[in-house]
């Protein structure tokens, strides 16, 4: 039972993988113009797993940025992790060992946890293992990859590569939307405010790190009054 609850993480981070592999392709290159080795930029991916944070970080590096500078924007860009992770706490077995949690924590991405959220409850930590197990690996090979090569290929395929990581997001929240007509409209609400920050005067000053935490809170909050779950029915949905 528990090798097959891997197995089927392993299975769902296989597209997520792929999709990484290109997305790190571009950091990968990024990271060679910032005058990081292959060996450095892998091991910066292996330890971060931010697409936005390692981004921010190289470009940190090249102006010549102090730690405590690097540290505060890290902080700022990656504290929806910190939201997430507890969302998925709430999802793991209360028996759960707390070293579980810690450990789920740390490989938290959008994608990773937009499965493992999707997941049968309680969430076994070991889909999450499995998942991170082929994705993370998928992150560093693809920043490896566009360190020591990808220089030689033509603007045009690197941009074409990086609408994979889209096409991963689409994947991710299609089938909910599908099961559930309340996720669908607040999937739509939720990309229709994000715009609105993005091209207001003001608000469009927020960072996208503030920018998610504010639309998530805020949003999830306004569902949560709304659309409250019966956790009653859920558990009784899940075979509880």
């Amino acid at each position: 039972m528990k090798k097959s609850v891997f197995l089927k993480g392993m299975k769902d981070g296989v597209p997520i993988a792929l999709g990484y592999i290109a997305v790190a392709f571009t950091l990968g290159i990024a990271a060679k113009n910032a005058g990081l080795s292959a060996l450095q930029s892998t091991v910066m991916s292996v330890t971060n797993t931010t697409s936005a944070g390692e981004f921010a970080a190289l470009g940190l590096i090249t102006s010549g940025a102090t730690f405590l500078e690097m540290a505060a924007t890290q902080l700022i860009i990656n504290l929806r992790y910190c939201l997430m992770s507890c969302a998925l706490s709430q999802r793991l077995d209360h028996k759960a060992p707390f070293w579980h949690r810690l450990l789920i924590a740390f490989g938290i991405t959008d994608e990773i946890f937009g499965v493992s959220i999707c997941a049968d409850t309680p969430l076994s930590p070991l889909y999450t293992y499995g998942v991170m197990s082929i994705a993370i690996p998928g992150w560093a090979f693809g920043t490896f990859l566009g360190t020591v090569s990808g220089s030689l290929l033509p603007a045009r395929l690197l941009s074409a590569l990086s609408v994979a990581l889209y096409g991963m997001f689409i994947a991710v929240i299609i089938p909910p939307c599908k099961k559930n007509r309340v996720i669908a409209v607040l999937i739509t609400v939720s990309m229709a405010v994000s715009a609105a920050f993005s091209y207001l005067p003001v608000l469009d000053q927020i960072s996208s790190g503030f920018r998610i935490i504010i639309l998530t809170v805020m949003i999830s909050g306004i569902a949560a009054v709304l659309f409250p779950i019966d956790e009653k029915e859920e558990a009784k949905n899940n075979g509880i």
